[in-house]
Formats: structure tokens, sequence, C-alpha cells
């Protein structure tokens, strides 16, 4: 049931009441003679209903909207940390790719020595090539998410620019909620402050370099770790007398 039809009903019923009250005080009053009827005086019209007051401003809200995917996208140190990780990415992808054609041709080196090989050498040399191969996907693997966290990183000192920026215009706004826009289906565009936070942002971070992680690879499968050493020197075992 809605709002408004849930206000509604108690004035029903108060009305309905009202009849049947009515209809009760007429019956219990005795009968009177009919005198000739005398014009009524013309009822006061009832006062203008005032105009219904903005939910937020009644409620004191006061209410900011920032569309943080685009500024992400269109901001200038966004833009600048993009460009960087697709250059490094780049730059793997040439690796590999040397690398991987290096492998292909190691293959087809080793598929004509098959039958000039003896079947232990033949076997030796294709657990190096398994292993080289396996090597080139782990690195494949730790510089994927190098690039993942080092971009994590420059994203994340754009949200804490972008933060500031946001706090700080809505105390000047005197604001109590900013809402991402990505939460919103409808809302009032003025609420909008995007483009102020997106011009502020590209005047404090214009530019920004980004720090990249160092890959690191993870162990070869089915490497056992070395032990480590004991904190003190397991004592000699005595001789048998």
């Amino acid at each position: 049931m809605s709002a408004a039809r849930a206000g509604l009903v108690p004035l029903v019923l108060l009305f309905a009441l009202g009849l049947l009250l009515g209809d009760a005080r007429a019956q219990e009053k005795p009968a009177t003679p009919v005198q000739p009827a005398t014009p009524a005086a013309p009822a006061a019209s009832p006062p203008a209903a005032a105009p219904a007051a903005n939910p937020a401003e009644a409620s004191g809200l006061n209410i900011l909207v920032v569309d943080v995917q685009s500024l992400l996208q269109n901001s200038k140190s966004a833009k600048m940390v993009r460009q960087q990780i697709e250059q490094k990415r780049a730059e793997y992808a040439k690796e590999f790719s040397h690398q991987e054609a290096a492998l292909r041709q190691e293959r087809e080196t080793l598929q004509r020595q098959q039958a000039s090989l003896s079947p232990e050498a033949l076997r030796k040399k294709g657990q190096d090539f398994e292993q080289k191969v396996n090597e080139l996907n782990r690195g494949v693997q730790a510089k994927g998410e190098a690039l993942k966290r080092s971009y994590a990183e420059s994203i994340e000192k754009i949200q804490d620019a972008m933060l500031k920026i946001i706090t700080k215009i809505a105390k000047e706004r005197k604001a109590n909620l900013v809402f991402q826009r990505a939460d919103l289906v409808l809302f009032d565009q003025g609420y909008d402050v995007t483009d102020q936070v997106l011009q502020k942002l590209d005047e404090q971070l214009p530019t920004l370099t980004v720090n990249f992680v160092a890959p690191v690879a993870s162990n070869a499968p089915g490497a056992t770790q070395p032990e480590p050493a004991p904190a003190h020197p397991a004592p000699a075992p005595k001789k048998k007398k």
C-alpha cells in the first residue's frame, strides 16, 4: 500500500463514521414542525493548501552526485596511466613474441632430430624444452599480475585525490550526502558536480607516473622449497663406548 493511500484510509473512515453518527443523532431527536427555510449563509471556502515542500529540503538534505567512472575515464592523470600501462603491455608482448618464436623453432628442430637421437637424449631434450615453455608461461602470468597491481596502485592515487576534492566541494556546498552516478537511475542534473570535480582534478593532478611493480614468477610445479636452517645446530650424536 502506498504512503498516499495509507493516509487516505483513516480520512475515509472518519468521514463514514461522521455520517453514521449524524444519522443516529437525527433519529434520536423528536420530530419538530417544518419551519420555513431561511437562506443559509455562504460557507467559508477552505484555505488553499500550501504547495508540497521538496522532500530533500524539508528533511534538511543537501545532495551531490559524482560520476566516478567518468572521472577515471576522462581525467588527464587517468589517461596518462592507461597510456603507460598499454606501452608496458606492448613491450611485454613483443618480448614474449620473440621467446615464443625461439621455442617454436627449437621444437621444430627437436622434431627433426627424433630419428637421429637416442631415446634417452630425446627424453632429456624434451624435458628441457617443456621446462622452457613452463618458464615462459609463468613469466607471462607474473608480468600480467604486475601490470594489474601497477594499474591498481595508480588508480588508487587518483581516487585519493578525487575524494579530497569531493570532500572540499561538499563542505563548500554544505552537502551531507554524496552519491555515485552508477548507483542512481534518475536524478536532477543540478545535483551533478562531476565537471567541477574533473576541473579540480586536472588542475591538482595533471600528470601521474606509474610505479611499475616488479614481476614475481611463481615456483615451478612440483618444486620443493628448501627447508629453513635450524636456529641452533643440532648436537652431534654421541659415540658408543
